[in-house]
């Protein structure tokens, strides 16, 4: 159970997603009265809310709320799963960290925090794949050495568009990076091992080694 504990989560989490998009009665930001949730138009944001930009109760947001849940808690636990598998101390408690404290803020973005505990939960989220794709660089593993540079590429791309207030392009670039996001923790997740990182210096060794 706990060695497919993420992926269930994963699997929870897009299902009550997508059931709560099904239930959301309408209205995003340039268009009030529009009809349901459209995926290039709404945010994940708009489900969250007790009434939907329309002006109706919004149905969806208990769907909503659950799937959030459930998807902190497998990012947590991806982000432990991985530290256990790196043999570096600093980067170990770095990634044990931030699965740990992000499950708690990233659910936090379902709140009326929800500006604050994107920003918080965003930069937590960079620190900890940056951590891992630094450790995945040094390994044989060179489709994930490409997909994790191209997801940070994309992660970095749709922070700038949130910071920017591009609100037309950040909808498509949101479920973009979701997706990739989630395809890039199931890879790591699964189809990397402790003998991956095995065969890499420590940091701290390498640094070290230089010296002389």
């Amino acid at each position: 159970m706990q060695k497919y504990s993420v992926l269930i989560c994963v699997i929870i989490a897009v299902l009550f997603l997508v059931i709560a998009t099904l239930l959301y009665p309408g209205g995003y930001i340039l268009d009030k009265n529009s009809a349901g949730f459209d995926w290039s138009k709404n945010f994940f944001s708009n489900l969250f809310l007790v009434k939907a930009l329309n002006g109706t109760t919004n149905p969806s947001r208990i769907w909503a709320l659950i799937g959030m849940l459930f998807n902190s808690i497998g990012y947590g636990l991806f982000f432990i799963h991985t530290s256990r598998k790196i043999p570096h101390k600093h980067t170990t408690l770095v990634l044990k960290s931030v699965g740990i404290v992000n499950m708690f803020f990233t659910f936090l973005i379902a709140t009326a925090l929800h500006d604050i505990m994107v920003t918080v939960s965003s930069t937590l989220t960079m620190l900890g794949l940056f951590y891992i794709t630094v450790f995945i660089l040094k390994t044989k593993l060179h489709w994930l050495k490409v997909f994790c540079i191209a997801s940070l590429l994309i992660f970095y791309s749709t922070l700038y568009l949130y910071g920017a207030g591009h609100w037309g392009l950040l909808a498509v670039m949101q479920k973009i990076s979701f997706i990739c996001f989630t395809f890039l923790v199931l890879s790591i997740e699964y189809f990397t091992s402790n003998e991956d990182f095995q065969n890499n210096k420590p940091i701290s060794q390498a640094i070290t080694a230089t010296n002389y």
